[in-house]
């Protein structure tokens, strides 16, 4: 069991930074008004939280001063999963929300979005004027005849411009869904074939890399493979002129209108969202304006602790839930920076630099990228202006503890770590960043609140201090209201509710420690179970790629028909390094000493480059299937990846051994 209460944290909240947390403040106002605990810190308001659901979010509602033009009958009329109904009777609109710090003349003119591209040149747009630009952009669509429930879809780049289009499309009512414009067309045409959009935005081409990649054919694609499109708005990124029958961007954003902001359901659909989709078409996930906007003013403004002296930049594509997520940093009155470009050019370092000049305070990336800086030997903090950084957040993977002390060591020794958790499928993170707690190294630090995390054993015991199932016994307000074209909801169900029925079982494999902090080891469905003993794949990757020859690695387990269980590790090794016998026994002695001995590869097997889904996830699941004979037509679905070439090595191997 894990009991480590006495080992020393990374780092401790002083007790001025405690005092001057939201979440202080918010616990001790709701003991006030809801009964909540007035002692005890986050523990014990995190266990009134789920005690008193209800309670809890009707208090997050009122602290956040959620404007609801018509009132709620109760706050869940319903807590079955799936199917629980929040607020009933209510209407409301995240856009009127999200721009509601416009309306304080003292604020107008402040910076709302701060965009960079590789050159790192800053173009703030203020509050007022994105006000101005989504009153405009939604008369446009209105005047289209976009209606509420219509589907809007944008090929966007992270660009203010993407901002506008999806705060219009809720401003009216209508659904947004984007893919970011490195999605290959049939990857784009998965998704939005689903939900028949009438809208499409889209740019003529990006910059990544310190290149221009055109996608004038790509779009032209699309609009022949989307036959419910009533108009494409052309966004002139490359400074290319408006295809035949496009609208021009800013012929529909010029005009100085008032926005009128669509009163809806707060079950309405905000937006649609995709899984990975390794097989199959991927899932079109629907979550509702009013579960997003109180889950995201929770995890934003209590979590994260975010307000308007504050700057929020994450390095995310709008293919990726992280978009949605950095967007609503705007309900909290907060400078959201929008960064589009690669991150890692021209060097390693570009990221920082984006902190550094945009004096971000909240700094949120993947873990791959923090120890890709780990490895590259980069001093951020020694070498650039890191002051205003209070909190570095990480998520896509769990941060190795080598990224944790590499973070501390080389940014700043007083630096708030929030490795976080969650997933597209709820736009939002089951566990992750508290202000007011401390930071322990590879663990997130606590589940978060009216989330009702539990680690659970395959007879749905709970667990403490051992390896279970990532499961929420109660409703959150942003899981999906259903998954679109699945009309009884089967899909749906089978997706999450399929295990232990009536509780959400997210396909993580977590510890719970016993002070309440959370190990995440990787996906319960690729986990390695060698003997009884199970351990993630992750613990496998954070071991294997501290040797510098490596440069990435990913590890199946695959049951035998007599019983045995082969487990091969494949490499993808540094440039100038050879797998000879010498790394081989290096690989499997890092394995055997710092993790355990049942779970050294029987073969070690360098390939040509490890695959990933879209949003940058290693596939281990469809690879397992191809090396189990599977042909790769039935193991993946090819929009999902995003290099299907790498997938032929694996597909042949697993003919060779069937």
């Amino acid at each position: 069991m894990t009991t480590a209460a006495d080992e020393t944290p990374l780092w401790q909240p002083g007790p001025d930074r405690i005092a001057a947390a939201a979440v202080t403040r918010f616990q001790s106002w709701a003991a006030q008004r809801h009964g909540a605990p007035a002692e005890g810190g986050y523990p014990a308001l995190h266990q009134w939280s789920v005690d008193r659901l209800d309670t809890f979010w009707q208090a997050v509602a009122d602290w956040f001063a959620v404007r609801f033009s018509t009132p709620y009958e109760t706050v869940l009329a319903d807590r079955a999963m799936p199917g629980a109904r929040w607020f009933p009777g209510a209407t409301l609109n995240y856009a009127e929300h999200a721009l509601r710090t416009a309306e304080d003349p003292l604020r107008a003119d402040a910076p709302a979005l701060i965009h960079v591209d590789e050159t790192h040149t800053q173009v703030p747009v203020s509050w007022s004027e994105l006000r101005r630009r989504v009153g405009s952009l939604a008369a446009e669509l209105r005047a289209l005849g976009v209606t509420p429930g219509d589907r809007v879809s944008g090929y966007l780049p992270n660009i203010p411009e993407a901002v506008v289009a999806l705060l219009a499309t809720a401003a009216v009512g209508a659904v947004w869904t984007s893919c970011a414009p490195d999605f290959g067309a049939r990857s784009v045409l998965d998704r939005f074939q689903q939900v028949e959009p009438v809208v499409l935005f889209t740019v003529d081409g990006y910059r990544y890399g310190g290149k221009e990649h055109h996608r004038a054919d790509t779009v032209a694609e699309l609009r022949r493979e989307l036959p419910t499109l009533r108009a494409v708005v052309h966004i002139p990124l490359l400074g290319t002129k408006a295809p035949e029958g496009a609208l021009e961007w800013s012929a529909v954003t010029s005009a100085d209108t008032e926005p009128v902001f669509e009163q809806v359901p707060f079950d309405h659909p905000l937006w649609v969202l995709y899984s990975s989709g390794t097989t199959g078409l991927p899932k079109a996930i629907v979550q509702s304006q009013g579960g997003i906007l109180l889950e995201h003013f929770k995890q934003l403004g209590l979590h994260c602790d975010l307000g308007p002296e504050d700057r929020f930049f994450w390095y995310t594509s709008t293919g990726w839930m992280m978009w949605n997520f950095l967007v609503s940093g705007l309900l909290t009155g907060t400078t959201v920076v929008l960064y589009d470009g690669s991150p890692g050019y021209p060097d390693v370092s570009a990221q920082w630099r984006v902190a550094e000049q945009t004096g971000a305070t909240l700094f949120g990336t993947s873990a791959a990228y923090v120890m890709a800086c780990r490895k590259a030997g980069i001093h951020p903090g020694r070498d650039l202006d890191l002051s205003r950084v209070q909190c570095v957040a990480t998520t896509g993977s769990p941060l190795p503890p080598d990224g944790f002390r590499w973070l501390h060591d080389e940014v700043a020794e007083d630096l708030w770590i929030a490795s976080v958790s969650g997933g597209t499928d709820v736009c939002s993170c089951f566990a992750g960043a508290v202000p007011t707690l401390p930071v322990h190294i590879g663990e997130l630090q606590a589940a978060c609140l009216g989330t009702d995390l539990r680690s659970w054993d395959p007879a749905g015991n709970p667990l403490v201090g051992e390896v279970g199932e990532l499961v929420v016994t109660a409703p959150m307000p942003s899981m999906p209201v259903r998954f679109w074209n699945d009309p009884d909801g089967s899909r749906y169900h089978d997706s999450y509710f399929d295990m232990y029925p009536g509780v959400w079982r997210h396909g993580d494999w977590i510890t719970l420690t016993d002070r309440g902090s959370v190990i995440i080891h990787g996906r319960s469905d690729s986990t390695l179970n060698r003997q009884g003993v199970r351990m993630g794949s992750s613990d496998i990757y954070e071991a294997v790629e501290r040797l510098p020859e490596i440069r990435e690695s990913l590890v199946v387990g695959i049951e035998q028909p007599d019983g045995g269980y082969w487990m091969p590790l494949f490499v993808h090794l540094a440039e100038g390094a050879r797998l000879d016998d010498a790394l081989r026994d290096s690989i499997k002695r890092t394995i055997r000493e710092n993790l355990s001995p049942r779970h050294v590869p029987d073969e070690v097997i360098e390939v040509p480059g490890i695959p990933h889904t879209l949003t940058g996830k290693r596939i281990e699941v469809p690879v397992k299937r191809l090396l189990q004979g599977t042909p790769l037509a039935k193991a993946v679905n090819p929009g999902s990846v995003d290099r299907l070439e790498l997938l032929h090595f694996y597909e042949e191997l697993g003919r060779g051994r069937s």
